[in-house]
């Protein structure tokens, strides 16, 4: 189950920095702070799973 969740954040994240390279290239401001959210929260799952990894072991 952590694997996936760690897999989702990761898709997540590279999800965002395509949405926001976009929004530079087009210049569409709110795109670009859309993929930067969602890179953020991308990034902020995939910590949170390393997180509860550590205190498994």
């Amino acid at each position: 189950m952590a694997v996936e969740k760690k897999a989702k954040g990761k898709i997540e994240e590279a999800a965002g920095k395509t949405k926001e390279a976009v929004g530079r290239t087009v210049g569409n401001e709110r795109l670009t702070a859309e993929g930067q959210a969602k890179k953020s929260k991308g990034a902020a799952r995939q910590a949170k799973e390393k997180t509860k990894d550590v205190f498994k072991h």
